[in-house]
């Protein structure tokens, strides 16, 4: 069972906010029928942030925590993900689960904006944390969920 699902990406000062946002919106469009761009918009939250060497930057994040819409989300990434992805992220699955049961995930920012769900291993991507929920707390039981989830 999913608890909930945490997005979060940084448009840095060089990009276009817009984009970056039109990018996380791939992800959570395909979370529900939000539709509603003020539905969509009250649910992202933008912290204007300060980089390491002064640059500003723009934090987008969100979090799915509907159980239909976190199934969704999952579903929609799965089924988007190339062979390759699938293969990539089964090898790495024990890796990526934390032991506070977060599973996590990159994806490249610019292949979003163009509408795709591309892995990445940069870390200037989308990044998504989906916290597995088993009671009690049980690592194998977590990651059987997210094998059956992206498996």
């Amino acid at each position: 069972m999913i608890h909930y699902i945490g997005l979060r990406v940084i448009a840095h000062s060089t990009e276009d906010p817009a984009r970056v946002r039109k990018a996380l919106d791939l992800f959570l469009l395909n979370s529900t029928d939000r539709a509603d761009d003020d539905k969509l918009s009250e649910s992202v939250e933008i912290i204007d942030a300060e980089g390491h060497y002064g640059n500003s930057i723009k934090i987008f994040s969100a979090q799915v925590s509907r159980k239909q819409e976190s199934k969704a989300l999952a579903r929609f990434i799965r089924q988007n993900m190339s062979d390759e992805d699938v293969e990539l992220l089964r090898s790495e699955m024990p890796d990526r689960l934390d032991d506070a049961q977060v599973f996590h995930m990159r994806f490249d920012k610019q292949a979003a904006f163009e509408g795709q769900v591309e892995m990445t291993s940069s870390s200037d991507a989308i990044a998504i944390r989906v916290k597995i929920a088993t009671y009690p707390k049980n690592r194998e039981k977590a990651g059987r969920i997210v094998e059956e989830l992206f498996g």
